[in-house]
């Protein structure tokens, strides 16, 4: 939620602005910006829904992200700027984000179901003693 929430408050102070955001010395491609998106996501709801487990693997979400794209939080602040100063491709972004969102909940829900049929399969087969 809070991804969505910036996305619109970012679009509504940006998309006003008579001085778009320069182009950044290090620009990322759309596409990487949309992979690091996706990842900031996955890494503030594992942190909302269990905090201890990123603690407990000593991962800060940021540090993840930042080491994994080779980048710093300036370069990501620069692109995120850039970027969202053009609603249409800050959009376009977010829209393949929550696209890719959609197909991830969709596999986990498929595997849940399947492991939840493998496991009632087995109940209808084990021997009552």
């Amino acid at each position: 939620m809070k991804p969505l929430l910036f996305l619109f408050v970012s679009l509504l102070l940006f998309s006003c602005s008579k001085n778009p955001a320069p182009k950044p010395d290090n620009l990322l491609d759309e596409e990487v910006m949309v992979d690091i998106i996706f990842d900031i996501a996955i890494l503030q709801a594992a942190d909302g829904n269990m905090p201890y487990k990123l603690a407990e693997a000593n991962i800060n979400a940021n540090q993840y992200v930042f080491k994994k794209y080779k980048i710093d939080s300036i370069t990501y602040s620069q692109n995120q700027r850039y970027y969202a100063s053009d609603s249409r491709k800050y959009k376009k972004i977010y829209k393949k984000v929550i696209e890719r969102l959609d197909l991830e909940q969709k596999k986990m829900n498929d595997t849940t179901k399947a492991t939840n049929a493998s496991d009632d399969v087995k109940k209808s087969f084990s021997v009552s003693e």
